[in-house]
C-alpha cells in the first residue's frame, strides 16, 4: 500500500503485521509506540522508591504491583512497536538508556516525598486514561489491542491514587498544606502531559490522516480539565492563580495556555533538563546492573539452541 491508500482505508484496528505498509506509517507508528512504552518504563522508575517510603504494608503491595503493571505495559508495547519492523527492543531499550528514547514531560522532574504520589498515580494516570481510552482505536492493531489490557490495569492505578488523594485530604493540616503544595507544583506539568497545543504539535496530522490518532492535543487537555478540575475541588485542592483557567460557565474549562512555560516542556522533551539527565542516568545504572542477567539468558538459550532429546513417557 502506498501512504494514500492507508489513509483511505485507515480505522480502528484496520492495519496488523500482515499488512504492506509504507514506511512512512511504519516510521509515525514506531515513533508513537516507542514514546509511550518509554513513558511506562519511566514513570515505573520515578514511582519504585515508594514501594518502601509507603508508609503502611497495604501502601507497599500497592505500589509494588502498580510498578510491576508499569515494567509490564512497557514490554507490551514495545512489542508492538517492535512488529513494525523499524527497531527491535532492544534498540528502544539502548536508546532510552543512552539518552535518544523520548519520554513523557511528568517523568523528568524528581519525586522527593510521599505526598507527591497521587500527582503520578491520580492526575497523570487519569490524564494518560484520557488519551488511551482513544488508542484503543489505533488503526495499528497491536497498539489498539495492547490498550484493551493497559486500560483496565490504568483504571485501577488512577482508583489508587485517588485513595492516596483522599487519604492525605482528610489527614492533618500539615498534610493538607504538603499536598496543596505539591498539587502547585506539578499542575502546570500535569496540564503539558497532553503534548504541545495543536499549533505547535508537528507530528499530529499526519498521524491523524492514517488512523493512529483520533483526538489533538488540546480536545485531550480540555477534557482532562472538565473531569478533574471538579475531583481536585472534590478533594479540598484549591486552584492555583497560574496557569489561569477559565470558567466557560457550561461546567467546561480551558487553560490559558501562554500561562504554561512551553519553553521548559520543549527542553524536557528534547532530554535537557536537568532532571531529564538525572532521570536517564538511573535508567542506564538500572540496566547495566542487571546485563549480567540478560548475558546468563543469552548463554542459555544459546546452549539450550540444538537438538532437543526425546523425552521419555
Amino acid at each position: 500500500m502506498n501512504v494514500d491508500e492507508v489513509k483511505a482505508r485507515a480505522g480502528p484496528r484496520e492495519f496488523s503485521p500482515k499488512d504492506d505498509l509504507p514506511e512512512e506509517y511504519r516510521q509515525a507508528a514506531t515513533r508513537m509506540l516507542e514514546f509511550h512504552a518509554n513513558s511506562e518504563i519511566m514513570g515505573a522508575y520515578l514511582e519504585r522508591p515508594f514501594i518502601r517510603q509507603a508508609p503502611s504494608i497495604e501502601r507497599k503491595m500497592a505500589f509494588s504491583a502498580k510498578v510491576q503493571d508499569e515494567i509490564g505495559h512497557g514490554q507490551m508495547l514495545y512489542r508492538a512497536a517492535e512488529s513494525l519492523g523499524v527497531k527491535t527492543r532492544e534498540e528502544m531499550l539502548d536508546d532510552l538508556a543512552n539518552g535518544d528514547g523520548k519520554f513523557l514531560n511528568c517523568f523528568h522532574y524528581p519525586m522527593e516525598s510521599y505526598v507527591e504520589t497521587p500527582m503520578i498515580a491520580f492526575f497523570v494516570d487519569g490524564a494518560a486514561m484520557r488519551r488511551q481510552a482513544t488508542l484503543k482505536k489505533s488503526s495499528w492493531e497491536p497498539y489498539a489491542h495492547a490498550m484493551d489490557k493497559i486500560c483496565f490495569e490504568e483504571g485501577m492505578h488512577v482508583k489508587h491514587g485517588e485513595s492516596i488523594l483522599r487519604e492525605l485530604m482528610n489527614g492533618s493540616r500539615r498534610e493538607q498544606r504538603m499536598t496543596q503544595e505539591a498539587f502547585e507544583e506539578w499542575w502546570p506539568r500535569i496540564l503539558q502531559f497532553f503534548g504541545p497545543t495543536d499549533d505547535q504539535s508537528t507530528h499530529h496530522d499526519f498521524a491523524a490522516e492514517v488512523g493512529l490518532k483520533t483526538c489533538t492535543n488540546d480536545e485531550l487537555r480540555n477534557a482532562f480539565l472538565n473531569t478533574y478540575i471538579p475531583k481536585a475541588k472534590k478533594y479540598g485542592l484549591e486552584m492555583p492563580d497560574e496557569p489561569r483557567i477559565r470558567d466557560n460557565g457550561d461546567g467546561t474549562y480551558e487553560v490559558v495556555e501562554d500561562d504554561l512555560d512551553w519553553d521548559e516542556f520543549f527542553t524536557v522533551s528534547q532530554n535537557e533538563y536537568d532532571g531529564s539527565i538525572e532521570q536517564i542516568s538511573g535508567r542506564r545504572q538500572a540496566q547495566e546492573a542487571v546485563q549480567w542477567v540478560r548475558d546468563m539468558m543469552d548463554d542459555q538459550t544459546t546452549t539450550n539452541s540444538g537438538p532437543q532429546t526425546q523425552a521419555a513417557d
